[in-house]
């Protein structure tokens, strides 16, 4: 078995795009990929993947997946095969056993982390907008900055009490674990007894994955003081790594695939004064070095990467080194130089998002070009600092992967610093062989090591699952059940009982109303209601349970369904004409309250129907005796009674 914190670490590695271009030639069409379907015979192209959502799906043929699933169904492998597959392309040791009770315990912590994170994002929420000293101090700090109500809502802030442990106290109420405070960092123990929160005081900056958990958090302190540091981070955890994480990720993700390039900044203020301008490509490093790992994070999404510093940053210089490892993966890298004392919070204060963006198209240099001409300008006549910028320069080059880029860099490198093209030209070759030969020696030992040994084919999916159609009419109401389930099932809606409108839950509806005599028959939904009812109760009545859950899910069934409802378009998109008319449709959303009552009833006809169907077969039994036939007869009597009233339900649920 491959433990989950590996399988995690492939999911969050594989980027579809490149996984899927293995085997499939696929042209860019607006935010996503297009090709003709490599499963089924086709001449127009209907199968698309999606970077964003790091999905494929063939509109075709139906099928549908991640980049995991899509290997499994090309290549017929397993669910293990296709995880050892993606795992070599990208370089990760994959060690399959059983796991240890040890292992599991990690992996049970590591849940019981998500879980505690998400209820402290909950918390701070909580005490930034519902209570005086939230809303006094920490709104007060937001609002003094310019940010919006919509825009704290948007990334979640928050605000942790001045008392020193009334987030730890109330967690503890709350049933969470001592255990999962600590290692997540939220609570420091004094050895002196007792609790202390480690954001006290502080505004929270909540971080996210690139699957949309909360898994660290930032606070700023408000209060001046030497002894005091300004920021405050989660420490290193095991669900938290400052080096594979970027701030703003979630939230920039679509964007950065719709504009095909990543706007990098410093903080966390910076990419929330950037969208707030309504420029959402925007991510920060949060003040730490930049890492491969980073790089590679963005690199999923686009190979565009603009930089911008700030117009005084003392620290572009010690930066630029980091950006030759962007170069090394193979990124584009511009550079913008903000005008001096401006930052990119301040500046998008003070302009608006056509303004912002000008100002970048405007000023925006090549890394390479911009190097050049901010070391030359300390070099100036100095001979000894012309030649360690040439070699400086040559380093970056050298790092380009691409020859003719190289090149272009050579040529104009060569004019702009006086030196013979050909020196610069030996000068890169030279350095890229030692690289080169590093890596290649590094490539054969791990490859002699790590011989693949592949068993006898296996089927990549259970034979039920290809058995599976969903042209009747209980397939359909039941992928409407879990597609509720999945997209609303943590939202509420109000139904009228007698004179009072009563709030309701989506999920607790649908589980009261199914519980008892019902169950999914389909294969593939039975799944996925089953894995969304176990994560349910893990999180609770309210809690929305991430997509990725299902759409990476182990079991090929739950992730299969799962991409087939994400990507199924149920919503109407209103037409001009109808606007201009003052004609308008609620969105499914809004008309929770009466889409839900009424699926769940004609699924139970449907099932009672069923029922019936099947004791009336069974009537046609000769063996039976009189008193097995009378039994039948009065459970069909009795389930005609009951299909009665669900048929007078159902009649005003429609009207």
């Amino acid at each position: 078995m491959i433990d989950r914190e590996t399988v995690d670490r492939i999911y969050a590695a594989a980027d579809i795009v490149e996984v899927v271009s293995d085997f499939v030639t696929l042209k860019k069409k607006g935010a996503n990929y297009q090709a003709c379907c490599p499963f089924h015979s086709e001449r127009t192209p209907s199968f698309i993947v999606s970077p964003a959502k790091g999905l494929f799906k063939c509109f075709g043929c139906g099928k549908g997946g991640n980049a995991v699933t899509f290997v499994m169904e090309h290549e017929k492998m397993t669910y293990a095969e296709a995880l050892k597959y993606v795992a070599k392309k990208y370089g990760i040791e994959v060690r399959e056993k059983e796991l240890t009770p040890e292992e599991a315990r990690r992996n049970d912590d590591r849940e019981s982390m998500m879980v505690v994170n998400s209820w402290a994002a909950d918390y701070f929420q909580h005490v930034l907008h519902d209570t005086d000293e939230g809303l006094s101090v920490g709104m007060g700090y937001f609002r003094e900055r310019g940010f919006t109500d919509a825009t704290v809502r948007k990334f979640a802030l928050g605000y942790c009490p001045a008392k020193g442990d009334a987030m730890t106290m109330a967690a503890l109420g709350a049933g969470y674990k001592e255990q999962f405070l600590t290692e997540t960092g939220l609570t420091i123990k004094r050895e002196t007894g007792g609790y202390y929160d480690r954001f006290t005081g502080r505004v929270i900056f909540p971080v996210y994955s690139i699957s949309g958990r909360v898994i660290a958090f930032g606070g700023r302190v408000l209060k001046t003081s030497d002894r005091t540091a300004k920021y405050l981070n989660s420490p290193e955890s095991l669900i938290y790594s400052k080096s594979h994480s970027l701030y703003g990720i979630y939230h920039a993700k679509n964007a950065i695939v719709r504009e095909n390039f990543c706007i990098l900044v410093e903080g966390y203020t910076d990419v929330m004064r950037m969208h707030q301008t309504g420029i959402e490509n925007v991510v920060a490093s949060s003040g730490t070095s930049l890492t491969a790992d980073q790089i590679k994070l963005i690199s999923r999404f686009t190979k565009n990467i603009t930089v911008i510093y700030d117009g005084d940053s003392a620290g572009i210089k010690a930066s630029l080194r980091g950006i030759d490892m962007i170069l090394r993966e193979g990124l584009n890298v511009r550079v913008v130089l903000l005008p001096d004392g401006e930052d990119p919070d301040s500046f998008g204060r003070s302009h608006s998002a056509e303004e912002v963006r000008a100002y970048i198209e405007g000023h925006e240099e090549d890394f390479i070009r911009f190097k050049t001409r901010l070391l030359m300008a300390d070099a100036g006549d100095d001979p000894l600092k012309r030649a360690a910028l040439v070699t400086d320069i040559v380093q970056s080059i050298s790092e380009i992967p691409d020859p003719i880029v190289r090149s272009v860099f050579i040529k104009d490198c060569a004019k702009s610093m006086d030196v013979d093209e050909q020196v610069l030209v030996a000068e890169v070759a030279r350095k890229r062989h030692s690289v080169q030969y590093d890596r290649q020696t590094g490539d054969f030992l791990r490859s002699m090591q790590a011989q693949r040994r592949r068993e006898e084919q296996a089927a990549a999916l259970p034979a039920s699952l290809k058995g599976v159609t969903a042209g009747s009419s209980m397939d359909e109401l039941e992928k409407e059940i879990v597609g509720y389930l999945m997209k609303y099932g943590h939202l509420y809606f109000e139904h009228k009982e007698g004179r009072n409108l009563v709030k309701f839950n989506v999920a607790e509806t649908i589980f009261s109303d199914l519980r008892d005599d019902v169950s999914i028959r389909n294969p593939q939904y039975r799944a996925l209601y089953e894995c969304y009812e176990q994560h349910y109760a893990e999180l609770g009545e309210g809690v929305k349970v991430p997509e990725h859950y299902f759409t990476n899910h182990a079991d090929p069934l739950v992730c299969n369904a799962a991409v087939d409802i994400l990507t199924s378009d149920t919503n109407y998109v209103m037409s001009e004409l109808w606007k201009r008319h003052e004609i308008f449709l609620d969105s499914e959303e809004e008309r929770l309250s009466e889409l839900i009552p009424r699926v769940v009833t004609l699924y139970k006809s449907k099932t009672i129907e069923a029922i019936i169907g099947k004791l009336k077969e069974s009537l046609a039994d000769e063996a039976l005796s009189e008193e097995e036939q009378m039994s039948i007869m009065e459970n069909i009597a009795a389930l005609n009674e009951v299909r009665t009233r669900i048929a007078k339900k159902i009649s005003r649920l429609i009207l």
